[in-house]
């Protein structure tokens, strides 16, 4: 099955590159989207899937998570590309749906990856296979976002190999044969020469803190996320962070096997403060409110960090605001890309009055709005109340009092964007009465707030057991 994770969008992919027409090259996004996750069902269903033996490739729990939050997410950005390339006809879409389709190979290999070489290639790739995705608009701001994207990625992904090759020294230092394997690495984590060890550590929460944005390495993510189109958004918000996340964590089970646990959750947990406090002050005063939803993924990888330094009460909410980030980013920019679509804009200055103009968009729009900001009853209070509850277990009341503060400057600089944007007279730059929303493009997002809305209401079983088996392998203990 493995096979045809890895192999079904390339042979797609494969298919659309040599596929004339437009119009039906854009079919094959949702049949691989499709026969993707059934084929991963199948995986997940059969017994004993995760005892499988390999020094590279093995879905353990905390890889089958990630992958399924990546899955869900994709299984919805496939059904509104259908409606995204109908519109965009004047365009076409032959490097686009080739490289979508290639995503999700490479978001395989860095779900089931259990090598460091093999995570960092897939990372690597995730560059490689979204920068043109960037670029799909062909303008002058798209291409220096692309550029800005492709440079700061890289200086991070070799930051992330340096600290790698560190690892493996650190090991041949303490006379251990040097290896990639995870599982060696593992194991051989408490013997390792620690000035190499810490230094190589360093070095992999600089590389690939970079590729999730985290502040302050994340300054290419205003310009990627304000010039993509809003689908490619929902993929580097939810898609790609997330799998730059999963890799620094398997960097986060080597440290907590050396027993360095108590030093990197001090580090940890303020980085991600930091990283929201910059975010929350970025968004007072945002008029691009693209450029806002990028300072919002800034904050909840932040999120995820002050989770992960908590440690053991918080690492189930931790876990579970992967998948609540993602939905809920998918809902903002696919709701936002159709809102630019329609005024021919990202500025407050231009849109205004949207709910009247657009109002199924702009209703959804607002719903991500309440649920990025951890609104209850949607499933990101549900993420971000497990992380506080975590953290005052661990008596950290002053992270925690920070944390809500960094939540407040949050909601206070989003919701001026929101509300000058929703209410008003609509512009001149509004589009007509006569405007319809096309409904391939306004179903996939307020199915998917529908989602998280429920998932705040209601954790199935089978999910809290998917994250809470994850958590298990983070921290044998819990």
């Amino acid at each position: 099955m493995i096979y045809i994770l890895l192999f079904l969008p390339v042979g797609t992919a494969a298919i659309a590159a040599v596929l004339p027409s437009n119009r039906h090259r854009g079919l094959l996004i949702p049949v691989t989207a499709v026969l993707h996750s059934g084929a991963l069902a199948m995986v997940w269903r059969a017994p004993g899937f995760m005892n499988v033996t390999s020094d590279w490739l093995v879905l353990d729990s905390l890889g089958l998570a990630v992958q399924w939050v990546i899955e869900i997410l994709y299984l919805f950005c496939a059904f509104y590309a259908l409606g995204y390339l109908r519109v965009r006809q004047e365009r076409s879409n032959r490097v686009f749906v080739v490289c979508l389709l290639l995503f999700l190979t490479v978001a395989t290999v860095v779900t089931w990856s259990r090598h460091f070489g093999v995570t960092w290639i897939a990372i690597e790739a995730t560059t490689l296979v979204t920068a043109p995705l960037i670029y799909f608009n062909h303008n002058k701001l798209s291409i220096e976002a692309t550029w800005k994207y492709l440079m700061v990625s890289s200086v991070g992904i070799a930051l992330a190999l340096l600290g790698t090759f560190f690892i493996a020294y650190a090991m041949r230092e303490a006379g251990i044969v040097p290896s990639f394997a995870f599982d060696s690495v593992i194991s051989a984590a408490p013997r390792m020469d620690r000035t190499w060890f810490r230094a190589g550590f360093v070095l992999l929460l600089v590389g690939y803190g970079t590729k999730m944005g985290i502040a302050p390495m994340h300054t290419w993510k205003p310009d990627a996320y304000g010039e993509a189109p809003g689908i490619v958004g929902t993929v580097l918000a939810g898609g790609v962070t997330s799998l730059a996340f999963l890799a620094f964590v398997r960097v986060y089970q080597v440290m907590v096997a050396a027993g360095e646990s108590p030093v990197l959750g001090r580090y940890l947990t303020a980085i991600g403060l930091f990283s929201m406090a910059v975010a929350g002050v970025l968004m007072i005063g945002q008029k691009d409110f693209k450029r806002m939803l990028a300072y919002s993924s800034v904050e909840h990888m932040g999120i995820l960090m002050f989770g992960l330094g908590i440690g053991v009460p918080a690492l189930f909410g931790m876990l579970l605001h992967v998948m609540m980030n993602a939905l809920t980013k998918g809902v903002l920019f696919l709701s936002a890309g159709n809102i630019r679509r329609a005024y021919g804009s990202k500025s407050i200055d231009t849109v205004s009055g949207a709910l009247r103009a657009v109002p199924v968009s702009a209703s959804v729009f607002i719903a991500g709005f309440f649920a990025v900001v951890a609104s209850p009853p949607f499933g990101p209070f549900r993420s971000e109340f497990a992380i506080l509850s975590g953290a005052i277990h661990e008596g950290r009341i002053s992270s925690v009092m920070l944390f809500l503060l960094f939540l407040l400057i949050v909601f206070l600089g989003m919701g001026k964007t929101v509300l000058s944007m929703m209410l008003g007279e609509p512009s001149s730059n509004a589009p007509p009465d006569a405007y319809r929303e096309p409904l391939l493009t306004v179903l996939p997002p307020l199915i998917l707030v529908a989602v998280v809305l429920f998932l705040g209401v209601a954790l199935p079983a089978p999910i809290k057991d998917l994250f809470r088996n994850a958590a298990l392998l983070l921290e044998p203990g819990l």
